[in-house]
């Protein structure tokens, strides 16, 4: 037998590629740590975490503007199916993470989409996920946009949400926030 016969099935990776853009980023350097363009190889138990402390982010932005730890990424694998998931997490108590409409408060996790636009403050974020079979490791990629990912990718523009409340486009008789009991759901 040769090595090639004896050699292992090379397993595709579950890659997050992630095109970032910031409106400072070549004057302010904020994406200075980052390395762009070159797929990094991480263990599927890892929660990658983003913001501006070194020693805890695994990715980091130089700017004191960001949080300590602004949001995570987690690797899961559904119930019944051998396709690998992601869920963002916001972990910022003063910042609110948009992903795609969907506004996360402090401790809110979502899925991650297999692509979606990821916000908060000036920083924009457009992860495309492409899937793998390997349930030991996935990749992330990084791309510098030169320009603004919304206007780059015509996505549509969320109109702003009250700080304590709700924004609706489909009720125009009352739009004031409403408060309910967590029993009303």
């Amino acid at each position: 037998m040769s090595s090639f016969e004896d050699a292992d099935t090379e397993e595709t990776v579950t890659c997050l590629q992630i095109t970032v853009y910031h409106p400072g980023q070549q004057q302010s350097g904020v994406f200075q740590s980052i390395r762009f363009y070159n797929r990094e190889k991480l263990p599927s138990s890892e929660v990658v975490k983003f913001g501006r402390n070194s020693n805890i982010c695994h990715y980091t932005f130089q700017d004191k503007q960001v949080s300590r730890v602004q949001f995570s990424l987690q690797l899961f694998k559904k119930f019944d199916s051998s396709v690998l998931s992601f869920e963002i997490k916001n972990m910022s108590k003063k910042t609110s993470l948009l992903v795609d409409n969907k506004e996360l408060c402090y401790l809110n996790k979502i899925d991650l989409p297999y692509k979606c636009m990821v916000r908060f403050g000036d920083y924009q974020f457009l992860i495309e996920k492409e899937d793998g079979e390997s349930l030991e490791f996935f990749e992330t990629q990084f791309i510098l946009s030169p320009r603004s990912l919304l206007q780059e990718n015509n996505w549509p523009l969320q109109k702003p949400i009250p700080e304590y409340g709700y924004y609706s486009s489909y009720s125009t008789q009352n739009t004031s926030p409403t408060e309910m009991d967590e029993n009303e759901l």
